[in-house]
């Protein structure tokens, strides 16, 4: 999220040491990337990503009389089957020995596949019990969060604009939290396991989808072993519920895939620190979603979100400038 090798490397990333050396085959250093020209495609796939999950608490919610377990498990196997089906029809079946010719990206998709499990299951869980708000100031904290990883382990640079915004959308979160009142626990997790899975992937030498199908094949062989303990303990929810749970539980799989491709790509072509301040996207829409839900919204909260909105407005109109005169 001489060290790894990149796919299609063009940022020149060398070795990076958490402490002296002895971390390097971890980390690549993407110093060079520069913050006055951004890639359009991986822009245009992160901010699409990121707009899919903002709206997941609506699509999510339909599906709240089905126990999260079950969810995660029926997004993995319909995930699966649709990224499996694409790659035989566009790579051939030679895809799979291809997606695992990078170095460590065996152990490294093993760990992200796990990581992101842990988010999944959380998130679906505060969905379906009422917690989309601390769900949204979760993916609120998460692009300090990456923004601070950026700066960190990729030791990315940020222009004085940029600093000023995240010190702003630090400070809208830090009200919120104190707004919260108590430890945000939900948030907290959910910032951090999703900020440890983009870094992962960032450094993973596997393209997008390939590295999701991996991630899926990973997860399949337990998903598959719920369902069916689930199905054998008579509490299973597919084919019980009716077509429509049905047709929900298969769209989920592709919307799962989609959005994560799009976050993949474009992590892979943006400085990480740009694709924490995009990530705003998502929780501004899922604090919509949460009104739209019927959770209570206060002034004193909204006073918050305001900070972090004018933040993120100060460092798309810095890349929007240096852009124009790069130009």
């Amino acid at each position: 999220m001489g060290a790894l090798p990149c796919v299609h490397n063009t940022h020149g990333w060398r070795g990076f040491s958490l402490k002296g050396d002895n971390w390097q085959v971890f980390f690549p250093l993407t110093s060079r990337m520069s913050t006055t020209s951004l890639d359009r495609r991986g822009l245009a796939a992160a901010v699409f990503a990121y707009a899919v999950w903002g709206v997941f608490p609506l699509y999510w919610a339909l599906l709240k009389d089905v126990p999260p377990a079950q969810v995660i498990a029926h997004r993995v196997v319909w995930c699966m089957a649709l990224v499996a089906v694409w790659l035989w029809l566009v790579e051939g079946r030679g895809w799979l020995s291809r997606a695992l010719s990078g170095k460590r990206v065996l152990p490294m998709l093993a760990a992200s596949s796990l990581v992101i499990s842990i988010n999944w299951g959380l998130y679906v869980w505060a969905v379906t019990n009422g917690h989309v708000l601390d769900a949204s100031l979760g993916y609120f904290i998460n692009p300090l969060a990456n923004v601070l990883a950026g700066v960190l382990f990729l030791r990315e640079k940020l222009t004085r604009p940029q600093w000023i915004a995240v010190a702003l959308a630090a400070l809208g979160v830090l009200w919120l939290t104190f707004m919260h009142g108590k430890l945000p626990w939900i948030a907290l997790v959910l910032a951090g396991t999703f900020c440890i899975y983009g870094l992962i992937r960032k450094v993973a030498a596997v393209e997008a989808v390939p590295g999701l199908a991996l991630e899926s094949l990973i997860l399949l062989l337990p998903a598959l072993a719920w369902l069916f303990w689930c199905e054998s303990q008579g509490a299973g929810a597919f084919g019980h519920g009716g077509t429509s749970r049905n047709v929900l539980l298969i769209v989920g799989g592709a919307l799962t895939a989609l959005p994560l491709i799009g976050f993949a790509f474009g992590a892979r072509r943006l400085p990480y620190s740009t694709i924490g301040l995009i990530q705003f996207i998502a929780p501004t829409l899922q604090m919509f979603c949460a009104l739209a839900m019927g959770e209570r919204f206060s002034l004193e909260q909204f006073a918050g979100y305001a900070l972090i909105w004018i933040g993120l407005a100060v460092y798309i109109l810095d890349i929007w400038n240096r852009s124009r005169r790069n130009a």
